[in-house]
């Protein structure tokens, strides 16, 4: 796994596996979103099997939501976790994304749930954050940070608006701790993702994308020492799934 420690010193990002200009990744992200976002919710259950839907009831157990808080969801997507929270009892959520496509889903789930109140919606860059320091007390981002261009800087933005005792919280694909299941994560993750996006979404090279982004995913302890050096303290993480995913976080004291 790599480090995204360079990333601020070089004229290019990763996405996937190739080198692109630094300054056209996230509109190269936005694209890949705005082509997946009417299947994005089915090829969920399909890329994992159902599991995601179990990973995203252990991260919201680990948020913890409550009344008297605000958590900020960044790269929300179709609302999963923030629209989960508000369901479970958050007091305001703050649901943003850089892609309006996907965000607009969310939106309308929220609505057909009966979850407006106390619900907001908004077009926001993770790297940089239009929210006043210190205003938080809880951040979420699922299967959001590898999509990042400077993810050292989201992490910055992250603990900048995050109130003292505020904690960081985030859900992402990571490094498998079971060798013996490398070769078959492989076969799944390049030969039969892309052959269900092009047959669910119409569209395979999105899906080669993703698999190819989870494999440039920093491993658990990198991501962790990242946290620490954004200025995130008592940070650690727990596996899911042996590894296929890991749950972050970090406190802002």
């Amino acid at each position: 796994m790599m480090s995204d420690a360079p990333f601020h010193e070089k004229n290019t990002a990763d996405f996937g596996f190739r080198d692109v200009p630094r300054e056209e990744k996230a509109s190269m992200v936005r694209a890949v979103f705005d082509s997946v976002a009417p299947k994005y919710d089915v090829m969920n259950d399909v890329m994992s099997l159902g599991l995601h839907r179990v990973w995203k009831r252990v991260f919201l157990n680990a948020i913890g939501p409550r009344a008297n808080e605000t958590l900020l969801d960044l790269a929300s997507g179709t609302g999963d976790i923030g629209l989960g929270a508000k369901k479970m009892g958050m007091g305001r959520v703050i649901c943003t994304d850089i892609n309006p496509s996907m965000l607009a889903i969310g939106r309308d789930r929220g609505l057909n749930m009966g979850l407006a109140a106390g619900v907001d919606f908004m077009v926001v860059d993770a790297e940089k954050i239009p929210l006043p320091d210190r205003s938080v007390e809880k951040i979420s981002m699922a299967f959001g940070l590898r999509n990042c261009t400077d993810k050292a800087a989201v992490l910055r933005e992250a603990r900048r608006v995050l109130r003292p005792g505020g904690r960081f919280f985030c859900l992402e694909f990571s490094k498998l701790e079971v060798a013996a299941l490398d070769r078959l994560y492989d076969l799944w993750s390049f030969q039969v993702l892309p052959r269900l996006g092009e047959r669910i979404a119409k569209d395979a090279e999105s899906y080669q994308y993703l698999a190819e982004s989870i494999r440039m995913f920093p491993d658990q302890p990198t991501l962790a020492a990242m946290m620490g050096d954004a200025g995130m303290e008592k940070t650690g993480w727990r596996s899911l799934s042996g590894g296929i995913v890991a749950i972050h976080s970090g406190w802002r004291l």
